[in-house]
């Protein structure tokens, strides 16, 4: 039988005509064997880089004793990993799960499920913020709440209100009688790399203890040391009640997670919820590994470090072109640039210098390197996009 050549993969992406066959570190090898700097790490999943020895030994030791098993009957390395997560963490309970958009859902359920089983089932509305980006399913699409991702999928599913970001006065506005919770990403990722301050997530909390409602906090991009602490609210010091995880918990391997307060799962018994492949002997090896290497003396002071390294650079990068780039935003790895040509423009011309980045809302470029990423490899992308902008200039003198 002769196979197509013809692209057979449902086109819901825009592909880029480029395509990988390995990784090492902070580098993708392309199919011509051209070498990539990888400031993508899978939009902020491969937060070890690509093949980390700590990942690939846990991985092969796993393959070779237990892939997969129901979630009927115990699993120790994942109350092992569960344990972990809640000793770092305000948690106590943690839910495992396969992705951003899973764990986003069971956090959406487990908000009107406290109310449900507190005998106030009227309260189901969450209250979500303009900007957010909460994932793909038909409920985080609704929390999302963007037309852009919306249109075409039928009526969204009610219950969630949106207001403006960093608006105190209109969350105090849209709190009512059926509200059961608050969700906000500490940092907006795929909104623009926008941060909320820490004087407006003290004031969620105050006010979600006032109200009775829960808070819970998206940090499936932020979390994981992508932004200098193992998560983006230990840097803010508010706590929530709950909290997804996904993304770099794996270091590549699909794995996402609920983390909630006893007092916030109340109520979340047998058959309540549930994943067939949530939490797999492959996913809770991984991310005990990547765990095992975040937790070790040092590492998220390199990420500090990093950190702020990388944005002195880019600082001085936006000083020679301003008429490319103006804005330098977010924390430790989680970073942005805004661009003043079309944000897709300077993605595709640092890919012409083999460095790879992701564009976000409000026409910001992210750039969001593994977290072991050297002095040396970052003074290679700046470097890369310096040129990348000189290049964009030259095309604009061209043009007027």
């Amino acid at each position: 039988m002769t196979i197509s050549a013809a692209p057979h993969l449902l086109p819901v992406f825009a592909r880029a005509d480029l395509g990988f066959e390995r990784g090492e570190g902070c580098w993708l090898i392309a199919t011509n064997g051209e070498r990539y700097l990888d400031f993508t790490s899978g939009v902020a999943v491969n937060a070890l880089g690509h093949a980390h020895p700590a990942l690939v030994r846990a991985l092969q030791e796993q393959a070779t004793k237990l892939w997969h098993m129901s979630n009927l009957f115990q699993s120790p390395d994942g109350e092992k990993l569960a344990a972990r997560l809640c000793s770092e963490s305000f948690a106590d309970f943690v839910f495992f799960c396969n992705s951003g958009a899973e764990a986003l859902e069971g956090v959406i359920k487990l908000v009107r499920h406290h109310h449900f089983s507190k005998g106030y089932p009227e309260r189901y509305r969450i209250i979500t913020f303009e900007g957010a980006f909460h994932g793909r399913t038909l409920a985080t699409l609704a929390a999302t709440g963007s037309a852009k991702y919306l249109e075409g999928f039928g009526p969204p599913m009610e219950g969630f209100d949106q207001v403006p970001h960093g608006d105190i006065e209109a969350v105090k506005k849209a709190i009512g009688p059926q509200t059961a919770g608050i969700l906000i990403e500490p940092i907006q990722g795929e909104g623009g790399v926008r941060s909320s301050t820490p004087a407006f997530l003290k004031a969620l909390r105050q006010l979600c203890d006032e109200k009775g409602l829960l808070l819970a906090f998206d940090e499936v991009q932020t979390g994981m040391g992508r932004t200098g602490d193992l998560f983006a609210h230990r840097r803010t010091g508010v706590t929530p009640d709950v909290m997804s995880l996904a993304k770099a918990l794996g270091g590549g391997f699909p794995i996402g997670a609920v983390l909630a307060t006893a007092g916030a799962a109340a109520g979340m018994g047998p058959g309540s919820h549930g994943s067939t492949f949530g939490g797999n002997p492959l996913a809770i090896s991984a991310a005990n590994a990547v765990l095992d290497v975040m937790l070790k003396p040092g590492f998220f002071d390199h990420v500090q470090r990093m950190s702020l390294l990388l944005k002195q650079k880019l600082a001085s990068v936006i000083d020679r072109h301003p008429e490319i780039v103006s804005e330098v935003r977010g924390e430790g790895l989680l970073i942005g640039i805004k661009a003043v040509v079309p944000s897709g423009d300077l993605v595709a011309a640092l890919r012409n210098e083999k460095l790879l980045t992701v564009s976000a809302g409000d026409n910001v470029v992210r750039f969001l390197p593994p977290l072991v990423v050297t002095e040396a490899e970052i003074e290679d992308g700046v470097a890369r996009l310096e040129r990348a902008c000189t290049a964009l200039a030259g095309n604009k003198r061209a043009v007027s």
